[in-house]
């Protein structure tokens, strides 16, 4: 069974965030609020929480994982970015949006596009998020909540855990937004719009 912490949204409770990063240390799989919905998350060098995600949102090989980051000094070691792309992504971080870029070395090979050798990043615009990021360290391997026979994401933090209570090692609730992230791709070094969602994408057009 899942445990389920209930996060304040604008002032998490630091043993609350400990533990929850205690558990995905020991290679647990989270549901966690971002700034755009719910996301499942794991630890990068999590192989069996990757193939977890993959199974409880029916994903193939061609998904982008994306890369939950504290910061751009975070971002920075996960991906290549030029100085144009950079300035781009800078004005509109942090907050609701996803970008796909080429992966650094430091990204392991099972979260790369099989073809392109790209990965998502993401900085959230959500205090509990960031806290969670900050207490690991490093990036939540992470992919939006949506599963395969819904056609919206869960907003309810008790409807995940009713849900998903033998699929995920906690459900940590703190007012999540309700639509996902906005996808630019940028691996070509010009923005493409993948998917629009909670990022206004006019900045990107």
């Amino acid at each position: 069974m899942a445990r389920y912490f209930d996060v304040h949204p604008e002032n998490p409770q630091r043993r609350a965030v400990g533990q929850v990063v205690d558990l995905v240390r020991e290679g647990g799989l989270i549901a966690y609020p971002t700034d755009s919905c719910f996301a499942l998350g794991c630890q990068l060098g999590n192989r069996e929480g990757i193939d977890r995600i993959r199974a409880i949102r029916h994903l193939d090989d061609k998904h982008h994982f994306t890369l939950v980051c504290q910061d751009f000094a975070q971002l920075g070691q996960f991906v290549h970015i030029s100085n144009a792309v950079f300035r781009s992504i800078k004005a509109a971080t942090p907050g609701s949006y996803t970008f796909i870029l080429p992966a650094t070395k430091e990204v392991p090979r099972r979260l790369l596009h099989p073809k392109k050798k790209t990965v998502g990043v993401r900085i959230p615009d959500h205090v509990v998020a960031q806290a969670l990021v900050a207490e690991l360290g490093e990036p939540l391997v992470s992919s939006t909540l949506l599963l395969p026979d819904h056609e919206e994401p869960m907003t309810q933090g008790w409807e995940i855990k009713e849900e998903l209570d033998h699929q995920v090692d906690a459900v940590v609730d703190g007012e999540a937004g309700t639509e996902p992230t906005t996808v630019i791709d940028f691996s070509e070094d010009f923005p493409e719009i993948v998917r629009v969602g909670a990022g206004d994408p006019k900045l990107f057009e």
